[in-house]
């Protein structure tokens, strides 16, 4: 399972199968999961000074396929856009993302599809949960690191971080002390727990979503 594949579990309400979050949001994150899955892998790095790309910027250190499509695929467009910010390759990152990895999971059996209509005229389609014993693990890894105070392993702190960047953590984990959690997850995300290219491929995560925001209501602004 890729963390994307996770990532959208987490941030998908198991009944409706409809995301719980702004879908702005969750494109980015799940753009950013990737990202993350790559530097993890140590494919894709933030340069340093010196390098053959400015300072700050996507490099590619192994373009060698991985052998997963999605993953591969993320990797040819960094590939293509190396020397670039990382905050701008996400959007074209989660183009098209969130419908394949919805597709993979319905595949494997852990979402099924529904097929609708609305007002009986537009078609739509539900991804409710099918099988939910992975993403129940997901969420003891994550409730385990967060309100019981455990080390998070590699997977668990790549995705509290995530979650943080997009705001979804109150929505993915239940505790009564939000503010405790929170904290905890700022901890976890500057934390020791990931490479120097990881948390910079967070941040791009975070940075995409403000700006994304920013643009929302400088639109709304405009047009008010």
């Amino acid at each position: 399972m890729l963390t994307a594949e996770d990532l959208l579990l987490l941030l998908l309400d198991d009944e409706t199968g409809k995301p719980i979050i702004d879908r702005t949001k969750l494109d980015h994150a799940l753009a950013g999961a990737l990202l993350v899955e790559l530097a993890v892998r140590g494919c894709v790095d933030i340069a340093d000074r010196g390098e053959k790309v400015r300072k700050g910027r996507l490099i590619v250190r192994d373009a060698s396929p991985i052998g997963d499509e999605v993953l591969d695929k993320a990797l040819r467009l960094v590939s293509d856009k190396e020397g670039s910010k990382p905050v701008s390759v996400l959007k074209q990152l989660g183009k098209g993302l969130r419908d394949r990895l919805l597709d993979r999971l319905a595949d494997r059996g852990i979402l099924r599809r529904e097929q609708g209509t609305i007002l009986g005229l537009f078609p739509t389609r539900r991804w409710p949960t099918a099988d939910a014993r992975h993403e129940t693990e997901i969420r003891a890894s994550l409730h385990d690191a967060l309100v019981n105070g455990h080390p998070p392993d590699q997977r668990a702190g790549a995705l509290i971080s995530l979650l943080l960047a997009v705001d979804g953590l109150r929505k993915v984990v239940d505790t009564r002390d939000k503010r405790a959690m929170k904290r905890r997850a700022k901890e976890i995300a500057q934390g020791a727990w990931a490479a120097d290219a990881v948390q910079k491929a967070v941040k791009a995560v975070d940075d995409a979503v403000m700006a994304a925001i920013i643009a929302t209501t400088v639109v709304s602004s405009n047009h008010g």
